[in-house]
């Protein structure tokens, strides 16, 4: 049965023109694991997770592991043999709807679990609701690798920006985004582009284009509902991660869609990524990066 969406959803759908489409991509949304998802999921080395903290504020991190480390356990169970690391904002031990991506840039597949996850020895044990593939646009090809054990170093927070850190933004190919919608369900997805398709407006905002997709809307009908995200910027150089939380609103242009990002915590995080150094294979569904705005940061 193709679940049932959300007000904020319905309203995007609405906005964009394309609630006939989103209703088709609405069908192969499912519950339960098929068994190519199984398949995929257990040869994956690491899993984007968005979750909500306890102060309600969006994160995404990451999770790793060697393969076999995602494994379904039963129709609607995803064991996951790892945890969010000392000091990670989402390293917590209760109960928590989440928003899983399992992608492998090499080969750009993609595959979204959202549901409820519970601590079990060791990692997490997801019963899902939702279950589905994404198509590969805007994946750039790349082979990440684990960081060599040893090297994560330890969590630096602030609430803006640095000079360094708005350089890896604004140069970045790919970042990932947490969301929850009115009921508390959470997800994650992935966001990609040219070199450049996030602007830095400032150490506290960004913004970035939303490119045609599946239609089905699980990020923005959630910013719709409830206008805060958790952004996850990978350095693939040095293998640090970079996690943003704040408020998020999308403005409008007819049916085109800029994503305006205001940042209200940061968190860094030494070697708690992925190293994949050098320069992607780019995405040929990447749009060209458009000229500065000269009027600057959104309003």
């Amino acid at each position: 049965m193709a679940p049932r969406r959300h007000p904020g959803e319905r309203a995007v759908r609405e906005r964009a023109g394309l609630s006939g489409r989103a209703a088709l991509s609405d069908d192969a949304i499912r519950a339960e694991i098929p068994e190519v998802a199984a398949a995929f999921l257990a040869e994956r080395t690491w899993l984007v997770l968005g979750a909500v903290d306890a102060h309600g504020d969006p994160w995404c991190t990451l999770l790793r592991g060697p393969a076999g480390f995602l494994r379904a356990t039963g129709p609607r169970t995803l064991d996951a043999a790892a945890l969010p690391g000392a000091g990670d904002p989402l390293d917590a031990h209760a109960a928590a709807r989440v928003g899983l991506l399992a992608i492998d840039p090499l080969t750009r597949r993609r595959m979204r679990v959202n549901g409820v996850a519970r601590p079990r020895p060791g990692g997490l044990r997801v019963t899902t609701d939702q279950v589905y593939a994404n198509c590969p646009k805007y994946i750039q090809k790349r082979h990440p690798r684990p960081v060599p054990p040893g090297r994560r170093g330890a969590p630096a927070c602030g609430t803006r920006l640095s000079a360094e850190q708005r350089s890896l933004v604004g140069g970045a190919d790919t970042f990932f985004i947490a969301t929850s919608g009115p009921d508390g369900d959470a997800d994650a997805s992935h966001r990609g582009g040219a070199p450049g398709f996030v602007r830095v407006h400032s150490p506290t905002r960004l913004s970035w284009p939303d490119y045609a997709g599946n239609a089905v809307f699980n990020t923005l009908g959630n910013l719709w509902s409830r206008p805060r995200a958790g952004l996850l910027f990978p350095d693939w150089e040095t293998g640090a991660v970079l996690m943003l939380t704040g408020s998020a609103r999308v403005g409008w242009e007819g049916t085109s869609r800029t994503v305006v990002f205001d940042v209200g915590r940061t968190v860094s995080v030494p070697g708690a990524g992925l190293l994949a150094p050098g320069e992607p294979g780019y995405s040929r569904f990447n749009p060209p990066t458009a000229p500065a705005s000269p009027e600057g940061a959104p309003r």
